[in-house]
């Protein structure tokens, strides 16, 4: 059977169409669906599309076989709802096993008679497994937000039945689609992995979601991105999304799903959207057109329909399938994510990450209390109140003796999930008993954390639960214990911790879902083993990011100062030294609670001093003068007790500089007032006063010495700051003559912030301007859409995190492609002119102008909408060129590693043992057989040249360019025949093996007289790459090397111009067409000979021409003016080598090109691979003119886009 891999790695596949759509038009009765095996089944069947394949199997094969013939390459399984949830609803429970291996077995009987008859087109067969018409995130009783319809085990079981009986049935694929609540689709995906486990067998699995509406989210609730993070944890074949929208309508979506996932991509949408009596009305070429630009913009790998599509839709893409490149599957980027009803990343660029831990009944008594009374609904808002105050994650714990763990678990998180708010952060299920976390996880639709697990049951146990773990599709938490216990000191973390590592990454657990825990234990005890605990933690876990990659450091913070309760000073002194040290060490995350957190910065000096000796353990007496000065704290405490507002005494900056760290918003308002009564504008009062306060507040973040609640308390502050002046704003623009022109602004996709952008828009309306507010996380389609229906003069952008820049790009380009030039404004604490200039301002041909602040909005569109806009807009971009200019010399500059220090690293450099060739020496051949050759032409380009793209042989079945590419090809075999029998062409060629040495970059060849000549080759400088050169497949001791110089064109000038003589300009072309052909098949049959025969390195079965021709084979033949060896006038030594111009009727020019065209020359290597010079920087560049004996100018003439 033809491998779908293969086939996914050359070409876009084609899914077949509606299968219900089909079925309609066949008008199938109640009597039709019965047949004769459930005549008098009670319950009425009609609509059970699934039971066909077992009453009609000649229709349901009648259907695969019509999108077969429109091109189909997998087709979809009569299996859609054939498992027992969905046929509860018929009584049909019983026969989900039956229906589905039927269903399978019909579909697989259609492909293998259509692959039999085309082999190089193989089909496959899909089985399809809906979503059920049961949710198991969501509760169908309005009065009972924690009930289910349906648990994960029953999901579970159904959806295993299913897949057993697709895969008896011969289904190759299985594909989950229409997928609308994640949790299912977990479940599915669960089902199958165990069933694989089982069979001990692959299978492959596609997965595909439905949009809900205009939000773009699934009915569940979850984004595009949360949604493909859920499911990252399966090896899936492919990712997509298919149904609910029109293919125009899915395009932004599956735009960013193809940012995100780490898979192939499907799409399979709807003939359009349903027209008011629920039909389609989007012809075929229509939906072809919308499908095509996925494939233009590259999003694609698999392509089909939905409802409304039939045959014919699936026939004109199978027009222009060929067309495009499928997109090529992502590195993994291996950064850890998590996901609720949105996702989290964690890294480097998202600084700490806090996970509340008020959820937690062993933390909290006040959560304790509520689930053991039942009163779920305040519990909630415990949940609630840590998500508002920044929390990212949040920790739910139900273990105590007077809990029912595993149902308050089962419950509280199905409450958690009928609340957006609290169910958009990713949930950590946190527990000592694994019934408890299994729980958890078969309620959790996101990607959630498991706290946690531990080698303290041994190995076995560990591996075994790290498993369901994985197969849950959660990330787990790994505490450093095992057999001995607690790993307290920093050798034994470093122990368990790398053990765990290996065990884990060894039984394909993703390194990037391990979250160790080194353990934060109390210090300062009065025990003097635990004064090193904290260190030891920070040490640890320095030691795991330099050591075991991808892996996170999380742990529970307020452990450390438990010998302090009752003095939070001391307490909140310790947590906040505690995490600056360890995040710097590191650590990624941890549970926190904010309100025991003090800015770092802002510590007493005396205690912060005392508190780092603790905790780095800096002197054998901290633990003392710790407590001493803890004591002291106290007593102050208890004698002067000082007065909350005091900070209200200072300087009016002060005060608000205080408000905006602090978090505290008493007095913001009436502060904003006053500095608008002492500046005079409210303007003054938010760049002079406010502003600095917040860039002191991000600086900090960005520092370490802040942590997210604090900084959303203060985003808070500031907002009620500009509430307060922004009707003294509105006031003086009352008086501005209006219609000054039309302003669209948006916070930019993925970016909720809108403080910026709300003080922009007041600012602007009070400047005259209409302006239309579309408000946060906004899509680059509709900001686009907006603009155009609303007839804006301009659109402003705002941002305030860095991946918002990514989509500031995305609406330019998308402006692009609907060639538009309205102007565009960006924003934000992020943005910058070197970056629009850089990044943003090149993909759009309109104007992208950077404002540093809301005032100089309005400045730029009144010189741009004004009198002397062009001269502004020519200023802007020669501006923005210049920069562009400076930032790229620069940036080559920058990302070139010296070549001094390249050539002392080596790194492209790898062991080669010289293989000494069975024929040195030079031959020569005079006249070779274009016989011999032929069965090496790669006709696929020879297709190319003439305008029809697509691989060969499937081209001359193509629906559209198939007859003419037969045409063609009849006409290329017929000339090829009279340039074989007659001999119009003479293939020629020169090849050699000679004694070789590499020495530094240079390749000294050892010619027939014993004299050494130099070939000098350049290297790699690139940041980032494996800086090779050639000479490193030179053995520096001594080595062989092959040169050859090969021609099809003796004879082509004659031939073309007798063609030319008769009026025959086709002819003329054709033959110079199969020239260029002949040349790269005759090196490839010359090269396999020199490997063979002359070198003999290569032994065992010949490979076939077709495996020589996609270069399956060892060794590299490398032609002068290539990536690897740029430089062209190295064909001057070659030709010498091999006396190539005494030998044969090839000639080189004074510039280095070979006579006839058709020709190739180069070096041939016994262990190499493809790579690219790249940019070199001045200082290779003069070495090489040296080593070359060539002035600099020259050299640069010769290599130019290596300069």
């Amino acid at each position: 059977m033809a491998d779908i891999y293969e086939q996914l790695e050359s070409r876009i596949l084609l899914l077949d169409g509606g299968f219900g759509t089909m079925v309609q038009q066949y008008g199938f009765t109640e009597e039709d669906y019965r047949g004769e095996r459930f005549r008098e089944w009670p319950a009425l069947l009609k609509g059970c599309n699934d039971l066909l394949a077992l009453t009609r199997p000649e229709a349901v094969r009648e259907i695969h076989v019509k999108y077969l013939q429109a091109g189909a390459d997998i087709i979809e399984t009569d299996s859609f709802n054939a498992n027992a949830v969905s046929l509860a609803d018929y009584g049909l429970e019983a026969y989900a096993y039956e229906m589905s291996r039927a269903a399978a077995a019909v579909a697989r009987s259609a492909a293998d008679e259509f692959t039999a008859r085309n082999p190089q087109k193989p089909r496959f067969v899909a089985g399809s497994m809906g979503p059920t018409n049961r949710t198991a995130s969501m509760s169908a009783d309005v009065a009972n937000p924690a009930a289910r319809e349906v648990t994960f085990a029953q999901l579970v079981e159904a959806y295993t039945d299913q897949a057993r009986g697709l895969l008896d049935g011969g289904a190759d694929i299985l594909l989950v689609e229409t997928i609308f609540d994640t949790l299912n689709a977990k479940a599915a995906l669960y089902a199958i992995d165990a069933l694989a486990e089982k069979l001990g067998r692959t299978i492959r699995v596609m997965a595909s979601g439905t949009l809900a509406d205009a939000s773009g989210r699934t009915l569940s609730g979850q984004t595009v991105e949360a949604f493909c993070t859920s499911l990252s944890h399966a090896q899936l074949l492919s990712l997509g999304l298919n149904c609910a929208y029109g293919a125009k309508q899915l395009l932004p979506y599956l735009e960013r799903l193809a940012e995100t996932a780490p898979f192939r991509i499907s799409a399979h949408p709807n003939a359009g959207l349903p027209n008011v009596m629920g039909g389609y009305d989007e012809t075929p070429e229509m939906f072809a057109e919308d499908v095509g630009e996925y494939m233009r913009r590259g999003l694609v790998n698999i392509v089909g329909g939905c409802c409304g599509t039939t045959p014919a839709h699936i026939f004109e893409l199978s027009k222009i399938a060929c067309n495009y490149a499928p997109r090529p599957v992502p590195a993994p980027r291996r950064v850890t994510t998590l996901s609720g009803l949105e996702p989290l990343r964690i890294a480097p660029e998202t600084n700490f990450v806090n996970v509340g831990e008020r959820t937690n009944v062993a933390g909290s008594a006040k959560f304790a209390r509520l689930i053991r009374e039942g009163n779920y609904e305040e519990a909630l808002s415990v949940a609630r109140a840590q998500v508002d105050a920044g929390a990212q994650i949040v920790d739910v714990c139900m273990d105590d003796g007077m809990i029912d763990g595993v149902e308050a678990m089962r419950t509280f998180l199905n409450l958690m999930a009928s609340e957006p708010e609290i169910a958009r952060v990713p949930t950590m299920i946190d527990s000592s008993k694994w019934e408890v976390l299994a729980a958890g996880l078969e309620v959790t639709q996101g990607k959630a954390v498991v706290n946690s697990i531990s080698l303290k049951e041994g190995e076995a146990e560990f591996l075994r639960r790290a498993r369901e773990i994985h197969r849950y599709g959660a990330a787990a938490v790994v505490m450093l214990f095992d057999e001995q216990g607690q790993a307290d000191t920093c050798e034994r973390k470093i122990e368990v911790a790398s053990r765990a590592y290996r065990l884990l990454t060894d039984a394909g657990f993703p390194a990037e879902d391990i979250i160790f825990d080194p353990n934060i234990l109390a210090v300062a005890t009065g025990i003097p083993e635990h004064d090193g605990y904290a260190k030891a933690f920070i040490d640890a876990t320095r030691w795991i990011k330099e050591n075991l990659p991808y892996a996170k450091v999380s742990g529970g913070v307020s452990n450390l100062s438990f010998a302090f309760r009752g003095n939070n000073a001391v307490r909140e002194a310790m947590h906040s030294a505690f995490l600056y040290h360890a995040i710097r060490a590191g650590m990624d995350m941890g549970i926190v609670n904010p309100q025991m957190v003090k800015i770092y910065s802002e510590i007493e000096p005396e205690l912060l001093q005392r508190v780092e000796d603790v905790i780095l353990c800096r002197r054998a007496d901290a633990a003392e003068r710790l407590t001493e000065y803890a004591q002291q704290v106290r007593t102050t405490a208890e004698t002067q007790p000082q007065a909350p507002d005091a900070w209200r005494a200072g300087t009016l900056a002060e005060r608000i500089g205080h408000a905006m760290l602090k978090g505290v918003a008493d007095y913001i308002e009436q502060d904003a007032l006053e500095g608008y009564e002492a500046l005079g504008t409210p303007m003054a009062v938010i760049d002079t006063l406010l502003m600095p306060a917040m860039e002191r507040v991000g600086t900090l973040f960005g520092e370490g010495k802040m942590f997210l609640p604090q900084v959303v308390k203060t985003a808070r502050v500031m907002k009620r700051a500009v509430a307060a002046l922004t009707p003294y704003i509105e006031q003086g623009g009352a008086q501005t003559p209006h219609n000054a022109g039309k302003v669209l602004i948006a916070t930019v996709k993925g970016d909720v912030h809108d403080i910026g952008k709300n003080i922009v828009a007041v600012v602007m309306a009070c400047n005259g301007y209409e302006i239309k507010d579309l408000g946060v996380m906004v899509e680059s389609q509709r900001i686009v859409e907006e603009a155009v229906a609303w007839g804006a003069d301009c659109i402003c952008l705002s941002g305030l995190i860095t991946p918002s820049l990514d989509e500031m790009a995305h609406v330019c380009e998308e402006l692009e492609r609907r060639a538009l030039r309205l102007p565009v404004i960006i924003g934000g604490a992020t943005t910058s002119n070197l970056h629009t200039a850089v990044k943003i301002a090149p993909v759009y041909s309109g104007l992208v102008i950077h404002s540093p602040n809301a005032s100089r909005n309005s400045q730029i569109l009144a010189q741009l909408l004004g009198p002397d806009g062009q001269l502004y807009a020519d200023k802007v971009r020669a501006d923005q060129q210049a920069l562009r200019s400076d930032y790229l010399r620069a940036e080559r500059t920058r990302n070139l590693i010296p070549i001094v220090e390249v050539r002392k690293t080596r790194k492209g450099a790898a062991p080669h043992l010289p293989v000494e060739p069975l024929h040195p020496g030079r031959m020569v051949f005079p006249d070779f057989d274009v016989a011999d050759a032929e069965p090496y032409i790669d006709w696929s380009f020879f297709f190319a040249a003439w305008g029809l793209k697509g691989r060969y042989p499937e081209i001359l079945d193509h629906p559209e360019k198939g007859a003419e590419a037969r045409k063609v090809f009849a006409d290329a075999e017929a000339l090829l025949a009279r340039i074989r029998d007659e001999r119009l062409l003479t293939l020629q060629a020169a090849v050699g093996i000679f004694p070789a040495r590499a020495e530094g970059d240079d390749i000294w060849i050892t010619d027939q007289k014993g004299r050494e000549r130099r070939l000098a080759m350049l290297r790699n400088q690139t940041r980032g790459e494996e800086n090779r050169s050639l000479a490193d497949c030179i053995a520096p001791q001594g080595d062989w090397i092959g040169c050859f110089a090969v021609t099809a064109g003796i004879g082509l000038r004659e031939l073309c111009e007798k063609f030319r003589a008769e009026g025959d300009d086709y002819g003329a072309i054709m033959a110079k067409l199969l020239a260029d052909r002949l040349t790269e098949a005759f090196a490839e049959a010359v090269h396999t000979f020199v490997r063979r025969q002359m070198w003999g390195y290569e032994t065992g079965e010949p490979l076939t021409p077709q495996q020589t021709v996609r270069g399956q084979y060892r060794g590299r033949r490398m032609a002068f003016g290539y990536p690897a060896s740029p430089d062209h006038s190295l064909k001057r030594e070659v030709f010498d080598l091999l006396s190539v111009e005494m030998t044969t009727g090839m000639k080189l020019t004074e510039n280095y090109m070979i006579d006839p065209g058709e020709a190739l020359c180069g070096l041939m290597f016994a262990d190499a691979d493809y790579f690219s010079v790249g940019t070199i920087d001045t200082k290779q560049l003069l070495d090489y003119a040296r080593r070359r004996g060539m002035e600099v100018e020259e050299i640069k003439k010769l290599i130019p886009n290596n300069i």
